[in-house]
């Protein structure tokens, strides 16, 4: 074979395996004897029918018994092409389960090329009452197929005869030419995982970096050396513009290959819990980006991407960087607020506030622009790129150093820095440097949150700038402002029960984001009345807001209280809790154990001051004082009780956390600090008749 004239797509050589933070891999030597399949399709085995197998799955609705891939070079039709064989056997334990006999194939299509699905093929498994094991085939011309994306069609088919206890199998092969996207692999899934293996075959001239990201160990991870035998067609380089050249027959070529074997065993199901980002940041999967190609008698030829190059081709792009240029329309608006606002934060934080009033954020994350800014503008509706670039564009209008900064909305998930992939980014903001202050990161998507201070939806713990030459860096997007969240409370306790008095609330920093917004959504009174509505036997007879329209400062609310007796009667001895209306109510973390981080987003603070009057001839019992630490600077709750004169009482509850984001290894001390908070506010009052 002419391998000086064959361009294969774009492929890569060997595997170099990067390991991301979150889980330690040991890898280790494949052995000589190729291990044995974790299952043969066609024949259960009987344990799969036997109950006693699934006690420890009990809670879950299906088990994935085992899911096995390989993917490997191939050559079909005289071309190159990867192979991905996939099988798959699923105990479905329960009716809700059956929505797992039900599957999707992804097939990536772009200009000519297609992923094709071949081979499949599948049974439903069901074992009577004598023991006998009956089977009923998939029809595999019985798929039907969905229009996902323009690059992105699923083909879904759903095995039959589903019951309760049944095993189901199936079976298919992907063959695809999009080298550059080798088959990426996820061992986990929502419901229990047995066994997950993915063995990989690449030849030598190719180069593939691959991230395992995840918080599960690998059970298996072993690489070794084979080699592959390919039926290739032959062409000539027939000149400039000739494009494949001309075909001269086809070789057989054997090339060496790296091998790789993983395995993860006794996945539990994934499952959604507070303080989450999306569900690909946690889940247990082996990605791969190209690296690079050497062919015999070449040089080798990078193929990753850099910073650099990524930054031209955005500033170059005509919905990005070129947009910025045409802003032209913009002079007559901004020019004014030049000379207005002299200061640069406060000239900054001026033109924020224009572009807010001329663009409407249309809820729509993008990276680039739908259209020209100028359109969006004389709209007045844009998406998040629409009017950020917009921002950006003003900006500089203004005389101020303004590039773009990248970055990764929460629910798109966490980007790697070890990569410079545009496909980890879905929004962009504005950086702002300022001579001599810190410089500013400025979104116009939220008109209730100050200058300076990013949507929740943008905290995603870092981003990255485009200038104008070089490679950028990575920037922090942990927010200064915390969560606040302070009660002033004032009750007066009479001998019958009855409590009554004045609350002072204030919500300050993204605290005040979700307040104004509940405010929006719900106006004033309905606002109160959900509020009184949280807890039976609340009467708020008079209420104020102040501050609503200054995002800048905390959202105030003063309302009056009273909370009836149970009984008309004095009472000898009383029984309040003081703090039950003005706490947590449960604790956000409810499961024992967390295999992936507690992403916050911010830092937060949550202060409880009340004053209770007592009856006159009352004393009151009062708690023990408790101080809680977590490990690493993460936080604390403090809890204070005292008497500071006859007849009153002074109660004091403060949350504080430290951190935007707490490791798996301190869950439990954050769970067990909840816990403890939450058993301190329950305590009860005891307020007697002084003898």
């Amino acid at each position: 074979m002419n391998w000086k004239n064959y361009r294969p797509a774009v492929v890569a050589a060997g595997l170099l395996l990067a390991v991301g933070p979150r889980a330690a891999v040991a890898q280790t030597p494949l052995s000589k004897t190729p291990a044995p399949l974790p299952l043969q399709f066609g024949q259960p085995e009987a344990k799969d029918f036997e109950a006693q197998n699934f006690v420890a799955d009990s809670g879950a609705v299906a088990v994935v018994l085992c899911d096995y891939g390989t993917a490997r070079f191939g050559s079909t039709a005289g071309a190159m092409s990867i192979i991905l064989e996939r099988t798959v056997r699923i105990k479905i334990l329960k009716k809700a389960g059956y929505d797992y006999a039900t599957v999707e194939v992804p097939l990536y299509h772009r200009d000519q090329q297609n992923e094709r699905l071949s081979n499949l093929r599948g049974f439903t498994y069901l074992r009577g009452a004598d023991g006998k094991v009956s089977k009923t085939k998939l029809d595999p011309n019985a798929t039907f197929e969905e229009k996902r994306t323009d690059n992105l069609k699923v083909r879904k088919f759903t095995l039959p005869n589903v019951q309760e206890g049944a095993v189901i199998e199936y079976a298919y092969t992907v063959t695809s030419t999009f080298f550059s996207n080798y088959q990426d692999w996820t061992f986990q899934r929502d419901i229990p995982t047995r066994w997950s293996e993915y063995r990989t075959s690449i030849p030598q001239v190719y180069q593939y970096k691959a991230l395992y990201q995840g918080y599960l160990p690998l059970a298996v991870n072993e690489m070794g050396k084979g080699s592959v035998s390919l039926l290739l067609d032959q062409k000539l380089d027939a000149g400039a513009g000739a494009g494949a050249g001309l075909g001269v027959g086809s070789m057989g070529v054997s090339i060496s290959t790296e091998q790789h074997r993983w395995v993860i065993r006794d996945a539990p199901a994934f499952r959604e819990e507070p303080y989450m980002t999306t569900a690909n940041d946690y889940l247990a999967r082996m990605t791969f980006e190209l690296a690079g190609v050497q062919m015999p008698e070449q040089p080798y030829r990078d193929l990753t991407d850099s910073w650099p190059k990524k930054n031209k081709a955005l500033l170059e792009d005509e919905s990005f960087g070129l947009a910025l240029k045409q802003s032209g329309f913009l002079e007559a608006a901004v020019k004014p607020l030049v000379a207005q606002y002299p200061d640069a934060a406060a000239r900054a934080a001026a033109v924020r506030a224009l572009v807010m009033q001329a663009v409407k954020y249309d809820g729509t994350n993008r990276l680039f622009a739908s259209s020209s800014l100028k359109k969006s503008y004389e709209l007045h509706r844009g998406t998040a790129a629409d009017v950020n670039l917009l921002l950006i564009a003003a900006l500089r209008q203004a005389g101020l150093l303004a590039q773009p900064l990248l970055l990764s909305t929460r629910s798109h998930g966490m980007v790697s820095e070890q990569y410079p992939l545009l496909e980890q980014f879905n929004y962009v903001i504005a950086l702002v440097e300022i001579p001599g202050q810190p410089e500013l990161l400025l979104d116009a998507t939220e008109p209730l949150l100050p200058a300076g201070v990013l949507p929740r939806h943008c905290l995603n713990q870092r981003g990255h700038t485009v200038p104008e030459t070089g490679e950028g860096r990575w920037v922090s997007l942990v927010p200064t402002p915390r969560y606040n969240h302070y009660q002033e409370v004032k009750l007066t306790l009479d001998a019958q029960g009855n409590l009554s008095g004045q609350v002072r609330e204030e919500h300050a920093g993204y605290a005040g984001l979700e307040a104004r917004e509940r405010l929006q959504q719900l106006g004033e009174k309905k606002y109160v009345s959900e509020l009184a509505g949280q807890h039976p036997g609340w009467e708020v007879p008079s209420y104020k807001f102040s501050q609503q329209g200054e995002v800048g400062q905390p959202l105030a609310l003063r309302y009056e209280l009273r909370q009836p007796a149970s009984t008309p009667s004095p009472a000898q001895e009383l029984y309040v809790n003081p703090f039950e209306a003005f706490g947590e109510h449960q604790n956000p973390f409810r499961h024992a154990q967390r295999y992936y981080p507690v992403d916050v987003g911010m830092m937060q603070q949550e202060i409880i001051s009340l004053t209770l009057t007592l009856p006159p001839g009352y004393v009151a019992e009062l708690p023990k004082a408790a101080t809680l630490m977590l490990p690493n600077q993460g936080g604390r709750y403090v809890y204070v009780a005292s008497s500071p004169t006859p007849g009153t009482v002074q109660l004091l509850s403060r949350l504080t956390l430290d951190k935007p984001v707490y490791s798996a290894a301190e869950y439990q001390a954050l769970r067990e600090l909840y816990r403890q908070m939450l058993a301190k506010q329950a305590e009860a009052l005891v307020v007697k008749k002084a003898s």
